[in-house]
């Protein structure tokens, strides 16, 4: 029964190619694609025949089956090789054709298993139950399946996609077949016997993907697919083969297992497998082992290290797709191109520093360093690409650099990568250490430069753009401020008239009645105006002020306020040189903030002390604190309000005029816990004779 059952199986596979060859020959303008497909199907045909005929003899003619799938797998491996690119025509367009190495390797290896194919195998070795010492040819038919298997793979991954639509069916069929195959032969490399249902199968199997063939062939008859093999060639291509080679040495461990474990045989091997394809599978998602591979790819396969058009176009992507901060994508994309998982970006200030501004996969860092440092100063003259492992072991070559001992503490930290714009350092990025290890040489250095002056122009034109867009809201506020002022010339005339009636009707009742509801109602419109207008004025004369004389003052006019601020005065007095009405408008702007951010419940404190030459203010507050994202992004913009009657311009004016009395402005925060807002001054040197004001 189940030899009738392989007879049929097989024989309407034979039917099929048979029938779809004969399709070929009749359709065939001499184009080689057409020509080695009908081959192909020719050959596929003959074999599928063979075993039919074989079934009903009783297997004497297992040899010439064998020899013949042999040859079925060789055309079909050859057919997709033609098609991937290996072979190319003669510049004289002749149809002679020269093959490259990795084509004589492929056929010397199809000679070899015919040759031991016709040596070795004399008996019925592919009928049901063979036996162990024939097991050898099981796993030669197992490699077979394996290169087609590659082979159809990298086809359709190497395919343009606007190309696929023409070739995805004979994948899929081609690869059916293979498939089949590397199952069939791996259930009989665990068991030690063919599977005579699976085998029986294998006909009808390769009958039902004739259908998807010939699909192909008239959608593309011309198979003209233009494929180049590329590093993601060679890439996928290594990490499928060694797949199947661990599966082919895992499943030989689990066959001792199974068979040398007695009772506990089955249990092993199925135990074993499983823990064998976890290992596997945490293999392939492994990005150390991923670019260990792609390494080891490019040294050893190329003369370059990168495929330079893959390497922009993904850099260029990553920096233009939009999706999230740019400042973000800029460490992403210089990262990716040598392997490194995470880093931190440093941007100048306007106040002459390089502040963290973005960590991506990287602690958190708050140091920052002065644009005239030995590091700022050395990559500006250089522009050179700092590696921290090669300074720490040959500092002379970098003289007379000195790395700030916080930036040679970060864990890991590996690359500092200068951004350079127009001759100007515009920050910096530090990458940690690669998942696999890179030599720095000279073509890691020339990309690394170009790729940081790209990403330096992003930074800059995005910069760029938000001066403009703070440059247009200033505008806009210049104009609204134009209507203001407007209305207060209307309240100033109604004033005006209100006076010069007042010596008529003075002694009215009624006249006294509407006098001071104008008079309220203009001093309402007055206040509100001034609540959201700041004056925009010049610095005026500085003077000597007593920063707890001036605290005192301020924390009086607060004191109708809910929570009441505290204040902890210094002992001696502290003077610092400043506009005392800017000054004390700064700090109040800051108290009252404290204070409308604290639940009544909630204490303030502002404190005043010295360190060194300087004269410190904290203004610290219990009430709901702030995102690190919004102190980032937000705090210090101008037009950027949390408040519904706002103008987002008090931080803002604070931090800029701190800045130019020499001073600075700093904020602690954490959500639902609280806020410290630290305002730094120079102090006065008020001793007798001297008035120079103390610098950092």
């Amino acid at each position: 029964m189940w030899t009738n059952v392989a007879t049929i199986s097989y024989s309407s596979a034979a039917v099929a190619f048979l029938f779809l060859s004969i399709l070929l020959l009749t359709n065939w303008r001499g184009r080689l694609y057409g020509m080695m497909l009908a081959v192909a199907c020719i050959v596929s045909a003959i074999w599928a025949a063979i075993t039919a005929i074989n079934t009903v003899w009783g297997y004497s003619l297992t040899s010439l089956v064998l020899i013949l799938e042999i040859l079925r797998n060789a055309c079909w491996s050859v057919f997709l090789i033609v098609l991937i690119g290996p072979f190319r025509t003669q510049p004289d367009n002749s149809s002679q054709l020269r093959l490259r190495p990795s084509i004589l390797f492929i056929a010397l290896i199809y000679l070899l298993f015919i040759g031991y194919a016709i040596y070795t195998f004399q008996d019925d070795t592919f009928a049901p139950g063979i036996s162990i010492k024939k097991l050898t040819s099981v796993m030669g038919c197992m490699f077979m399946a394996i290169i087609g298997i590659i082979l159809v793979e990298q086809f359709y991954r190497n395919t343009p996609p606007e190309k696929r639509w023409g070739i995805k069916f004979i994948c899929l069929g081609i690869g059916a077949i293979f498939i089949y195959d590397f199952y069939l032969f791996s259930d009989a490399l665990l068991f030690r016997s063919i599977n005579f249902d699976i085998w029986a199968t294998r006909g009808i199997i390769n009958a039902i993907v004739v259908p998807l063939i010939a699909v192909s062939a008239a959608r593309n008859p011309k198979w003209a697919v233009g494929i180049a093999v590329s590093r993601q060639v060679i890439f996928y291509t290594a990490a499928s083969f060694g797949t199947a080679v661990y599966l082919l040495v895992m499943a030989g461990a689990g066959y001792y297992l199974r068979f040398s474990g007695g009772k506990w045989g089955p249990i092993l091997q199925v135990s074993f497998l499983f823990g064998a394809i976890i290992l596997l599978i945490g293999i392939l998602f492994s990005g150390t082992i991923r670019s260990w591979l792609k390494v080891f790819i490019s040294k050893h396969f190329y003369s370059y290290n990168y495929d330079y058009r893959e390497e922009w176009l993904r850099f260029t992507r990553t920096l233009s797709e939009g999706k999230g901060e740019l400042k973000e994508r800029v460490i992403q994309s210089l990262a990716q191109l040598v392997e490194s998982p995470g880093g931190g970006l440093w941007l100048t200030q306007e106040s002459g520093l390089f502040v963290p501004v973005q960590q991506w996969n990287m602690p958190r860092i708050k140091e920052t360093i002065e644009n005239n440092s030995l590091l700022c100063t050395f990559m500006v003259q250089k522009d050179w690409i700092i590696d921290l492992n090669e300074y720490r072991s040959n500092p002379a070559k970098y003289t007379p650099l000195v790395i700030p001992q916080w930036l040679d503490e970060i864990p890991d930290a590996w690359f500092v990568i200068p951004l350079i714009q127009n001759g100007k350092l515009l920050g910096f990025i530090v990458l940690i250490k690669p998942r696999s290890k890179i030599k720095l040489n000279w073509e890691i250095i020339d990309l690394l430069k170009i790729a940081g002056n790209q990403a330096a122009s992003y930074l800059a034109q995005e910069e760029a753009s938000r001066a403009l867009m703070v440059a247009r809201q200033f505008e806009s506020f210049n104009r609204m401020s134009t209507f203001v002022v407007h209305d207060l010339k209307n309240l100033i005339f109604q004033l005006s008239l209100l006076l010069s009636n007042a010596q008529k009707h003075k002694n009215n009742p009624e006249f006294q009645d509407d006098m001071i509801q104008t008079v309220n109602l203009s001093i309402g419109k007055m206040k509100r105006l001034l609540e959201k207008l700041s004056s925009n004025s010049s610095l005026d004369k500085t003077d000597s002020i007593s920063l707890n004389r001036l605290l005192q003052e301020i924390i009086e006019s607060k004191s109708i306020f809910e929570p009441r601020p505290n204040f902890t005065a210094h002992a001696r007095e502290l003077h610092v040189s400043a506009e005392e009405t800017r000054l004390k408008r700064v700090i109040s702007h800051i108290v009252q903030n404290a204070i409308e951010a604290t639940p009544k419940d909630g204490t303030v404190n502002v404190y005043l002390s010295q360190k060194n030459n300087k004269a410190v203010i904290e203004v610290s507050d219990t009430g709901h604190g702030m995102s690190e994202k919004f102190v980032q992004e937000r705090l210090f913009k101008p037009f950027e309000s949390t408040k519904s009657a706002g103008m987002g311009i008090g931080v803002f004016e604070s931090k800029e005029y701190l800045q130019e009395i020499g001073g600075r402005l700093d904020v602690s925060t954490q959500e639902f816990i609280g806020t410290t807002f630290t305002i730094t001054l120079n102090l006065l040197d008020t001793t007798p004779g001297n008035s120079i004001i103390k610098s950092i």
